[in-house]
């Protein structure tokens, strides 16, 4: 059976903060709790759907991948997806998170905790024949990476971290509350179960640097407006030996001077002249395979579009060429000389005198415009 979408579980929207989440989730775990509805299988169900939705969106790395790629992005990270089900656990995460906030600390933490670094988005600009054809482009990248100096361990050279006195090196204290006993990160050491007393110079105990890496991107062809590349790997450094993550480079076009893209359409606007427009002709027509010569039919109207098939674009989900369209748009003549101003008026009045032969169009939108106000009077 599919999953809801879990902003619905919790009923909250999906620029909800944490704050908004929590509290959505302490309303319903209360609500459902299994202790408080004994013969309601019902509730449990709904209880488990709640703390598996806050285990994902409380979590800003599983919340980013959920919000790009759905359940599918955090596949087996919710608790029904998991072991056996335990309320007497869940019913701590609810005051855990009470007395968490009370006391500054929280329920994550272990002995050295390992952590993946986080994905990078690098937004990358590409003029219309580049993303077309593909190419191969080199972008620079500020990002965390592991220090050199220490290895990553955060301590210099020589040295190593020390086990926490205050939690034993666990990364967690137990703090009595009344009759709850409530698990919190250990506030000395945050978790890691050892702390730095000999911190390296060129990270400053943090194990990581930042710096600027030039990296090689290959553009496919046929690539859209944001269509992502993603480079495995290269976000940034993960912590106490934690796998990188990754860079996702976001393809954005450039406005093109003569055509607007649709996914493999492409669309242009095409000025021709009176003459042309009302006798017929041809206009020469720059695509992005070469130069091909539009046939204009006599009496074409402005704003008529021409279908060329197969001279759009090709995409990275199809290799089946898209189509060009062509709109016309006749031009209306300027800076008119004596001469030629009483060559039109003569040609205008010869026209009207022709009546629909000549103007259809211009007859049709006359008998509505009457029709029209003989309704309203």
């Amino acid at each position: 059976m599919s999953k809801r979408d879990y902003y619905e579980v919790l009923n909250v929207g999906r620029d909800a903060s944490a704050v908004e989440i929590k509290k959505a989730y302490r309303r319903l775990a209360m609500k459902y709790h299994p202790d408080r509805n004994r013969d309601d299988a019902d509730a449990e169900i709904k209880f488990k759907e709640a703390k598996e939705a806050y285990e994902v969106l409380s979590d800003p790395r599983k919340k980013s991948a959920y919000d790009q790629f759905g359940h599918a992005g955090v596949s087996g990270a919710g608790g029904m997806g998991g072991g056996g089900f335990n309320p007497a656990d869940a019913f701590g995460d609810i005051f855990g998170d009470v007395f968490g906030d009370i006391f500054g600390g929280g329920r994550r933490g272990g002995r050295s905790q390992v952590f993946r670094g986080a994905d990078l988005r690098y937004d990358l600009e590409l003029e219309l024949e580049r993303a077309v054809a593909g190419d191969t482009v080199e972008i620079d990248v500020a990002s965390l990476t592991g220090c050199e100096t220490c290895g990553g361990s955060g301590s210099a050279p020589g040295s190593t971290p020390d086990t926490c006195d205050t939690c034993g090196g666990v990364g967690q204290v137990r703090m009595q509350q009344g009759f709850f006993s409530v698990q919190q990160t250990c506030p000395s050491c945050r978790g890691e179960g050892t702390r730095i007393t000999d911190p390296c110079e060129d990270c400053q105990g943090r194990g990581r640097v930042m710096t600027e890496r030039s990296l090689s991107v290959k553009i496919p062809p046929g690539v859209d407006e944001g269509d992502r590349i993603r480079l495995s790997g290269e976000g940034e450094a993960g912590r106490n030996g934690g796998p990188p993550g990754d860079l996702y480079v976001e393809i954005h076009l450039k406005p093109h001077k003569l055509f607007e893209r649709d996914g493999a359409d492409l669309h242009c606007d095409v000025p021709i002249s009176f003459a042309t427009a009302a006798l017929g002709g041809s206009v020469d027509l720059p695509t992005l395979d070469g130069q091909v010569s539009l046939k204009i039919p006599p009496g074409s109207q402005s704003g008529k579009v021409f279908r060329l098939r197969g001279k759009g674009v090709i995409t990275v989900r199809s290799p089946r060429h898209g189509d060009l369209f062509c709109r016309a748009v006749v031009e209306t003549p300027v800076n008119l000389t004596a001469e030629q101003e009483r060559l039109l008026r003569e040609f205008e009045t010869s026209v009207e005198a022709g009546g629909e032969t000549h103007n259809p169009h211009s007859g049709n939108w006359k008998d509505t415009v009457k029709r029209f106000f003989e309704r309203i009077t």
